[in-house]
C-alpha cells in the first residue's frame, strides 16, 4: 500500500512539473530544430549519386573486401575528409581560367602580405583555408541547405604575387578578379593581407558601370592613404572609395576600435564622411539593427553591394591567427549573424583577409574564415540571391 501510495505521489508531483508553455520538441511549427531535420528529406542528393558513380569510375572500385560498395579504391570526392587534395571545400579545380563562367562561383587565392605592417604570414592564409575546408559537408543543418546541390563552385587556385613589388601585385590581382567577375561568376578572395582590398575592388569596379557599396567588418579603419610611405594593409579604403563608382558615403565600416586604429586614418574617416560602427555600437543597437543600418547605407543609390572581411574583427582568443590581434571583437556568433544578414540581400563579390596559419592554434583562425565564406554562400542560396550580381556587369574584361 506505502509503495502505491509513494508511485500516485511520484506522478502527481511529475504531473505538477509539466510546464505547458514549453514548445513541443516534435512540432515543426515550434522548434528550428525540428523544422530542418524535416527540411532534409526535400534537399535532392542528385549531384552526390554523381559524385559517388564518378568516383568509382575515375577512382577503380574498391577492394572485394569493402562492404560499402560506393567506396572506390582511391579518393575522388568529399569523403574520407582526411584525404585528397585540398580544392577549396573539394571543388573542382580550374585550371583553364576560361571555364570559371561555367560555375555560379569561383574561389580566388592571394597568397601575399606584402602590405603587412607588423607580422607577416597572411601568404599562407589561402593554403590554411583550403587544408580545413576538408572538414566541413556542403550541408548546413539549421539553414537546411546543400551547396553541392543547391549551386555551383569551382577553385581558381591562386593568383601569381609579386613578394617584393606591392603595386604588380595589385594589378595583378585586379586582373584575377575582373576576369573572374566579367564572366559573372561570384568572386570569392582568400587573403592574403588587407591590402587587397584595393586590387579587388578596383578588379570587380572595372566590369561595371554601375555604383558598388561596400560593407567591411574590422577592428581597424584602413583608411589611411598611405603607411611607411607605400599602400599598406592599413590604406585599402582610401584608394578604394576614389573609384569613380564606390564612393565613399556607401562605404560601411563595423567593428573599428581599439589601441590600434592610427589617428592618421580617422581624419580621412571624417572627411570622406564613412559609415563607422564600433563594438559599443554593436552591443547597444545590437547586430540586427545595425546590420539594418549598414545595408542600409551601403546600398543607398548603390546596384551591388562587396563584403570585406577581416578575420580580426573576432575577439583575438577566438582567432589567434592573424597578423594584427586585438582584443574586445566580435564573437563567433555575432560574426556568423552578421554575416549572414549581409549576405542574404546579395553580394557581388566577397573577399577573407588577414589570416596567418603562422601564428594560428589547431586551424581554428582558418576554420572561422572558412566559416565566414560558407555561411555568406548558404544564405545568398537560402534567400535566392546568388547570382543578383550578374546584372550589374555590363563591361568587358580589359587587362590591367
Amino acid at each position: 500500500m506505502n509503495r502505491i501510495l509513494k508511485t500516485m505521489t511520484g506522478l502527481a508531483r511529475r504531473k505538477q512539473q509539466v510546464r505547458s508553455h514549453h514548445p513541443d520538441p516534435f512540432n515543426p511549427q515550434t522548434t528550428k530544430g525540428w523544422q530542418a531535420a524535416v527540411k532534409e528529406a526535400s534537399i535532392p542528393t542528385t549531384r552526390h549519386d554523381e559524385e559517388v558513380k564518378r568516383g568509382l569510375e575515375i577512382g577503380l572500385p574498391g577492394a572485394s573486401s569493402i562492404e560499402d560498395k560506393t567506396i572506390p579504391t582511391f579518393s575522388r570526392g568529399e569523403l574520407p575528409h582526411f584525404a585528397g587534395i585540398n580544392t577549396f571545400m573539394k571543388a573542382p579545380f580550374v585550371e583553364n581560367i576560361h571555364d570559371v563562367g561555367k560555375y555560379d562561383a569561383t574561389v580566388i587565392g592571394v597568397p601575399f602580405d606584402g602590405g603587412c605592417t607588423y607580422r607577416a604570414g597572411t601568404r599562407f592564409g589561402p593554403q590554411g583555408i583550403r587544408r580545413i575546408s576538408a572538414l566541413y559537408t556542403p550541408y548546413n543543418y539549421e539553414m537546411g541547405i546543400d551547396l553541392r546541390e543547391q549551386m555551383t563552385l569551382c577553385d581558381a587556385g591562386d593568383v601569381f604575387t609579386i613578394p617584393a613589388n606591392i603595386e604588380k601585385s595589385f594589378d595583378q590581382i585586379s586582373n584575377a578578379v575582373a576576369h573572374v567577375a566579367a564572366t559573372g561568376s561570384f568572386p570569392i578572395i582568400l587573403g592574403g593581407d588587407h591590402s587587397i582590398g584595393f586590387p579587388t575592388v578596383r578588379g570587380l569596379a572595372s566590369v561595371t558601370s554601375k555604383r558598388i557599396g561596400i560593407i567591411h567588418v574590422d577592428r581597424h579603419a584602413d583608411i589611411q592613404e598611405k603607411d611607411l610611405d607605400e599602400r599598406m594593409h592599413t590604406t585599402p579604403y582610401f584608394h578604394a572609395t576614389n573609384l569613380p563608382n564606390v564612393r565613399p558615403e556607401n562605404l560601411v565600416q563595423i567593428g573599428i576600435g581599439g589601441w590600434q586604429v592610427p589617428r592618421a586614418a580617422v581624419g580621412n574617416m571624417v572627411e570622406r564622411r564613412t559609415n563607422i560602427f564600433t563594438m559599443d555600437d554593436i552591443e547597444q543597437l545590437g547586430i540586427e539593427k545595425v546590420a539594418e543600418m549598414a545595408l542600409e547605407r551601403a546600398w543607398d543609390g548603390c546596384d551591388a553591394v562587396y563584403m570585406s572581411y577581416d578575420i580580426d574583427s573576432i575577439e583575438a582568443a577566438f582567432v589567434p591567427g592573424t597578423g594584427w590581434p586585438e582584443p574586445g571583437g566580435l564573437l563567433p556568433r555575432e560574426a556568423l549573424k552578421l554575416v549572414g544578414l549581409v549576405a542574404k540581400e546579395g553580394l557581388c563579390g566577397m573577399e577573407v583577409v588577414e589570416v596567418s596559419p603562422p601564428y594560428d592554434h589547431a586551424d581554428i583562425t582558418s576554420l572561422m574564415a572558412l566559416r565566414i565564406v560558407v555561411d555568406a554562400l548558404g544564405a545568398m542560396t537560402a534567400h535566392g540571391t546568388m547570382g543578383k550580381h550578374k546584372s550589374i556587369i555590363d563591361k568587358p574584361f580589359t587587362p590591367f
